[in-house]
């Protein structure tokens, strides 16, 4: 999931003049003050115990890594660290998104090539392209709104469902309860797994392993980084952070998970649509690599830039203040009036809320994570973006 309203905020968006640059030491002091204080201020409200952050500024070797709170909720667990491992959600889209790329510059497939070419077995999608898919203009519903998938998951979280089991909520065919076709730009994570099965197919390998060639074994760093399909091993829970559901406006089929903590629950709901561990840490060397690096080859690149607008559904060369949010293929970019043009994603899942946000002028990523999903009304999260950017740039930093 994505809440582009998150950071649409443009009135508490301001820029103050950058005052000659501050020892690192003094920032840091700064920033911690702002995780303690928005913690100690939000803890009730978003329900959450944990807050951590990673800042990749241009031309620095070292992240900027602090954390807040303590991993469980109502004080328990132990202090937060910054090695220990959030679920990103939807910021596993890029991955996917960028593992279709890749196999388009190896000539194994086209962005343009249909559902029909690879996946025969669902007609119904046939003239739907690889491109629509990923940039959310494909018509399909998203499976995870349907009330009996919700009911299904919340009876059991510990359940592993198929690809084939999620899509069946939606497919239209033989399923008279299916939700109709979407219109314009609408955000379904049943188009991630349908990638997903595209991608298995084009390389011969499953989705798990085609990530662990082309970018956790890789020279881009992510040591701390980690998916799965179904549950996490237990190596990789034991780093977790507890991650808890509280969202009222969620609740329709999955009352019973309210105030839960869902770390160890079966991640099989989200695979390539959310399915990733990692760190804020590793996230900001993700998205430079992403945004920036030698990960993809120029016409992939603009592929993946490419955007539709949240508006309209129609494609746009790039966000504007009067049109401010635009979807690439499993990217986001968002323009307002007092900082420009950024890419950023906030990925979310029952329990965690993952944020990353790159600001190309200033060639700087901002990462961080708070483990709670609450009501809309009540997330936060983009708030303490725009406190840390204020920090960072009120000390010349960014």
């Amino acid at each position: 999931m994505i809440r582009f309203c998150a950071l649409l905020a443009p009135a508490i968006w301001f820029v103050v003049p950058a005052a000659a640059a501050t020892s690192d030491a003094t920032v840091r002091a700064s920033l911690q003050r702002d995780l303690d204080r928005y913690l100690s201020d939000r803890s009730k409200i978003e329900h959450i115990s944990a807050i951590s952050l990673s800042i990749s500024l241009h031309g620095r070797p070292k992240n900027i890594n602090l954390t807040a709170g303590r991993t469980q909720y109502a004080g328990g667990g132990t202090p937060m660290t910054p090695d220990k491992l959030w679920q990103i959600g939807s910021n596993t889209k890029a991955f996917t998104a960028a593992t279709i790329l890749q196999l388009e510059a190896e000539g194994k497939l086209t962005i343009d090539q249909t559902v029909g070419r690879w996946l025969p077995q669902y007609p119904a999608w046939k003239d739907v392209t690889i491109r629509r898919l990923l940039d959310m203009t494909s018509g399909i519903p998203g499976y995870n709104r349907a009330p009996a998938m919700l009911t299904a998951y919340a009876k059991n979280p510990k359940r592993n469902f198929t690809i084939a089991e999620l899509v069946a909520y939606v497919y239209p065919e033989h399923n008279p309860s299916a939700p109709a076709p979407t219109s314009g730009y609408d955000y379904s994570n049943t188009n991630y797994l349908l990638a997903e099965l595209i991608i298995e197919r084009a390389s011969g390998h499953s989705y798990a392993g085609e990530l662990e060639r082309r970018f956790f074994q890789s020279d881009i760093g992510l040591n701390d980084t980690f998916y799965s399909g179904t549950q996490y091993p237990r190596d990789v829970l034991a780093r977790m952070v507890s991650g808890y559901f509280f969202s009222h406006a969620d609740r329709l089929g999955v009352a019973s998970m309210f105030g839960e903590d869902v770390r160890d629950d079966s991640v099989s709901w989200m695979q390539a649509a959310g399915g990733i561990v990692s760190t804020p840490d590793d996230l900001t060397r993700w998205a430079r690599a992403l945004y920036t690096g030698p990960m993809l080859a120029p016409k992939q690149r603009a592929e993946l830039f490419s955007l539709v607008s949240l508006k309209t559904g129609k494609p746009i060369v790039k966000t504007s203040s009067s049109d401010p949010s635009g979807f690439g293929l499993g990217v986001a970019q968002m323009t307002l009036p007092e900082i420009g043009t950024v890419w950023w994603y906030q990925g979310e899942t029952f329990g965690y809320r993952m944020f990353h946000v790159y600001f190309p002028r200033q060639d700087a990523v901002i990462a961080y994570g708070l483990n709670s999903s609450p009501d809309s009304n009540e997330d936060g999260g983009g708030k303490l973006g725009i406190t840390i950017y204020k920090t960072l740039h009120a000390a010349g930093k960014l």
